[in-house]
């Protein structure tokens, strides 16, 4: 009798033993082809294809297009991860869509005049863009909501800022994009 109740005990155990390690979620990692596929990569490359179809390519005159560093809408100052990836994206988009793309790094590339709300060039900008004898600079800002991430998409001309394409489009806030909203402390 005592040696049954001990093996039932220990088969109860280990049954729950059973049970609880199926519960336990199992990290399944993210295959290459996944990666190739990625539907992040895939949003921005078709934004970028949206805003230069059709864009006649001669009015630049040879010179480079610089990409600004996207910042959120609500902090214009910095920008989180997702601002500056979504900037390399951009870069890598435009050259391969034939542009000739210059590769500067900017910081605090575009201000909101107070109570105008209008996105204009910075004098930062308009000057790296003369010495780099750039005729437009791709803009962007993005604003995280409840369920996505908003992003607009601004192609202007340096000579007097005015805008000669725009797009706008979301990206669904999921792990990966919440994980590049997050600015770094």
């Amino acid at each position: 009798m005592k040696t049954t109740l001990v093996l039932t005990a220990l088969a109860g155990a280990l049954a729950l033993t059973g049970c609880a390690s199926n519960n336990v979620p199992v990290r399944v990692e993210p295959t290459y082809q996944e990666a190739a596929s990625n539907p992040f990569i895939s949003a921005n490359r078709d934004a970028v294809a949206k805003l230069v179809a059709g864009f006649d390519q001669s009015v630049l005159g040879g010179g480079p297009v610089l990409v600004a560093t996207v910042v959120n809408v609500n902090d214009l100052s910095r920008s989180a991860p997702l601002g500056r990836t979504l900037s390399e994206q951009y870069a890598s988009h435009m050259a391969a869509a034939g542009f000739n793309v210059r590769e500067i790094k900017l910081r605090g590339d575009v201000f909101v005049r107070e109570g105008a709300g209008e996105l204009l060039l910075s004098r930062e900008v308009k000057d790296i863009a003369r010495s780099q004898n750039a005729s437009m600079v791709l803009v962007g800002t993005y604003s995280a909501a409840a369920n996505f991430t908003y992003v607009s998409l601004k192609l202007v001309r340096t000579e007097d800022s005015r805008i000669v394409r725009g797009h706008d489009y979301a990206l669904p806030n999921d792990r990966d994009v919440q994980r590049l909203l997050a600015v770094p402390r």
